[in-house]
């Protein structure tokens, strides 16, 4: 039985599923996640555990066990910056090329208000998924890391 749940700020996760989707994401992001502690941070930002304009995380379960998550943070912004940015999506490595991630993210794409913005490293097989679900590669990101 599938079941998909979302999460944000008037429905938030208990601790334990909290920490069950930071596990689930740090084990399943592969060489493109990173550390828990960070996850945790874009969690809490989306369900507003932390000061933030919040989001969402929508988990989708195959039985007892997670099958795929997304996290998605509002910017706060409008116009010049989309309102959201996906942090996150992971499927598990059992279930990738099932459709899972790309109903999830549609799922996602329909629960978000306003444009979304992503960051996907070239090599990424999901940066496909993104481009079939219309995300387009409008600028290159540089950062200045500190």
């Amino acid at each position: 039985m599938t079941e998909t749940k979302l999460f944000n700020s008037e429905m938030k996760p208990s601790a334990a599923e909290k920490q069950e989707i930071v596990d689930f994401l740090f084990h399943n992001l592969d060489q493109f996640g990173d550390k828990k502690e960070d996850i945790e941070k874009a969690i809490n930002y989306a369900i507003k555990e932390s000061q933030s304009p919040g989001g969402f995380v929508l988990v989708n379960r195959e039985g007892t066990e997670i099958a795929c998550a997304v996290v998605v943070n509002e910017t706060g912004m409008k116009g010049y910056i989309p309102e959201n940015i996906l942090v996150y999506i992971a499927t598990h490595k059992n279930m990738r090329g099932k459709g899972v991630g790309k109903k999830l993210m549609t799922e996602a794409i329909n629960t978000a208000k306003g444009n979304i913005a992503l960051h996907v490293e070239p090599e990424n097989p999901a940066r496909y998924l993104y481009e079939k679900l219309g995300f387009t590669n409008k600028y290159l990101e540089m950062r200045l890391i500190k």
